[in-house]
């Protein structure tokens, strides 16, 4: 018969394993590492928690997650507001931003669609994309989904939704050119892999 265990550890535990990644035996590890050191390490953990979920919102314009709206991307006058990129993740948008050659606006989608479902599935804000897409300022929106099957579904979902804009407004729709890998993560990129392939972009369609 095993020990019991407190309730308030495996609790913890049980949290930790909601992470992504993390299984039940990294989750016991990392429940007794905090248990371990010192309590004010461990108490700042959670104020740290704690601050990000109080402070932080998605941008008004982007969706990125600050904590001003806009955030300073948008905000930031002397980007190009002509030219719009639009990522899966945030965690994109810091990939391309920490390269350092983009220096256009951005649009986070939060999520991947399936040719296959309505243009409004999931979580992703397409209604929000076609809003800023369609502004006076836009003239050309570049869609930067991952070069794998559900970036590519994505991609061509995006694109027959901003067909209409494409024709009303003179859009110009474009993706980024395959300097990415196929099968990879854009976080995961070096700089120069996502410079070359946002030199590359070529037209949605072509």
């Amino acid at each position: 018969m095993g020990v019991a265990r407190p309730e308030s550890l495996e609790a913890l535990q049980t949290e930790l394993e909601r992470l992504p990644g993390v299984g039940p035996r990294s989750a016991a590890r990392l429940a007794h590492h905090l248990l371990r050191v010192p309590e004010e390490q461990a108490l700042a953990l959670a104020d740290a928690i704690r601050a990000v979920r109080e402070r932080i919102r998605p941008c008004s314009l982007c969706r990125a997650p600050s904590e001003s709206d806009p955030c300073p991307i948008c905000a930031d006058e002397a980007r190009d507001r002509s030219l719009l990129l639009v990522v899966e993740s945030p965690r994109d948008l810091n990939a391309v931003e920490e390269g350092g050659s983009y220096r256009g606006l951005y649009y986070v989608l939060g999520a991947r669609l399936s040719p296959l479902e309505s243009a409004d599935a999931g979580t992703a804000d397409v209604a929000g994309l076609c809003a800023r897409a369609g502004q006076a300022d836009v003239r050309e929106v570049c869609l930067g989904t991952n070069p794998d099957l559900e970036g590519d579904g994505t991609a061509l979902t995006l694109i027959e939704t901003l067909r209409p804009l494409q024709e009303r407004n003179d859009l110009r729709v474009t993706r980024l050119a395959r300097g990415l890998p196929t099968g990879g993560q854009i976080e995961y990129q070096n700089a120069s892999v996502i410079a070359d392939a946002f030199d590359g972009r070529v037209d949605a369609e072509d």
